[in-house]
């Protein structure tokens, strides 16, 4: 995998992906920044939350759950000194179908934490993670 971060202006950086994709990274104004795209920090817990979500879906459709909707919202708090690491990160999972067993979305989202999900289980080399999830009941179409 491979990728390009640029510099634009000030603290502001283009990232580009191998598969073609760019997005605009940026500071805060208080360093410099014009607030033109997320901070490089955010886009790590970004990225965790969309890596432990394709997991998520993926085992639990292939458990047969009628899984509608899967959001993740995430919660960190970094270290008061350099550098900076996540010290702590919370994801609370809201998951929405039709007849969802709770004892399976609990094993999906344990499996992705402990055995799939690589920005997650990184991240938790520094910082204690921690996951609660509801679910959502959805009538029949």
């Amino acid at each position: 995998m491979k990728s390009r971060v640029k510099w634009v202006e000030n603290v502001c950086f283009m990232a580009e992906s191998e598969s073609g994709h760019a997005m605009i990274m940026d500071g805060s104004p208080d360093i410099g920044g014009r607030n033109m795209g997320p901070r490089p920090m955010e886009m790590l817990l970004m990225g965790a939350g969309g890596c432990t979500s394709v997991d998520v879906i993926m085992i639990l459709k292939k458990g047969r759950q009628d899984v509608t909707s899967c959001e993740v919202e995430i919660s960190a708090d970094r270290a008061g000194d350099h550098p900076k690491v996540f010290t702590t990160i919370h994801m609370h999972f809201i998951v929405r179908g039709r007849n969802l067993k709770a004892d399976l979305v609990d094993r999906a989202i344990k499996l992705s934490a402990e055995k799939y999900c690589s920005a997650s289980i990184m991240l938790g080399k520094t910082a204690a993670m921690t996951h609660d999830f509801e679910i959502i009941e959805e009538g029949a179409a």
